[in-house]
């Protein structure tokens, strides 16, 4: 989409009553033309910061490897400055690599992937300890990913917000070592918010893919809203779902 379709979208998706908008931190398309229309992730964010009034914003999620640690901190600190609060810091390893490869960034290995992301969410956390200002907030930190021994380490270590795009059966498994994991660390689980995706979950719509998933713990649905046309049909669906669990 062009820039102002997007930005006409999230605010029809904050004036509909969503939680939070998402983006994405790549520098092509998943899906349809490879070469579609696209833009970066952190700029955007910082335009929807002053676009948006009411939504939390964040990326779902950003690539560790594309930005220094202690500059990813103070850029995630100016837009929560910006939007007043509102700023979720999603992040991951990183895994799509045509974007490394087109600009430049070392591929590299899953494993030393996850073991910078390691070391930079310590560094990120510090950094945010001694800007001048200071967040507005606790920024929350949501880590994505499902890897069983190493990623969900990281979300008991780190995470107020753990998200996948699991089904139903894959969701249970991965929380019952998530919260092994917690346990391991010292965590309490329930600290931790579960966030998951809408499409792959297993049975269509909400009502029945939905109610599957909250028995599970998670109260974070994702809705993937996607170019030319950002039908906002499917997300009506489940803010009409979410309002009847609620009353």
């Amino acid at each position: 989409m062009d820039y102002a379709r997007i930005r006409d979208t999230a605010a029809e998706a904050e004036d509909l009553g969503v939680d939070v908008i998402f983006n994405w931190d790549h520098f092509y398309p998943l899906g349809g033309e490879p070469e579609g229309k696209h833009f970066e992730c952190w700029t955007m964010l910082g335009a929807w910061a002053e676009a948006t009034s009411r939504v939390e914003i964040g990326a779902l999620v950003t690539c560790n490897s594309y930005r220094n640690p202690d500059l990813l901190a103070d850029m995630a600190r100016t837009v929560d400055n910006i939007s007043g609060g509102r700023l979720i810091l999603g992040i991951g390893a990183g895994w799509f690599q045509k974007d490394y490869d087109e600009y430049g960034y070392d591929f590299g290995t899953p494993g030393r992937r996850l073991a910078d992301l390691a070391e930079a969410l310590p560094r990120i956390e510090s950094r945010w300890a001694r800007l001048n200002p200071a967040p507005t907030r606790r920024i929350p930190v949501l880590i994505g990913g499902g890897g069983e021994k190493k990623t969900l380490r990281l979300v008991a270590q780190h995470a107020d917000i753990w998200h996948s795009f699991a089904d139903a059966e894959t969701l249970e498994r991965k929380l019952a070592i998530l919260r092994q994991h917690c346990a391991d660390v010292g965590r309490d689980p329930g600290e931790i918010e579960v966030s998951t995706g809408t499409r792959i979950a297993g049975e269509p719509g909400p009502a029945h893919a939905g109610e599957r998933l909250r028995a599970l713990g998670a109260s974070l649905f994702t809705v993937g809203v996607s170019g030319p046309d950002a039908d906002l049909g499917e997300l009506r669906e489940w803010i009409s779902w979410r309002d009847a669990v609620n009353g």
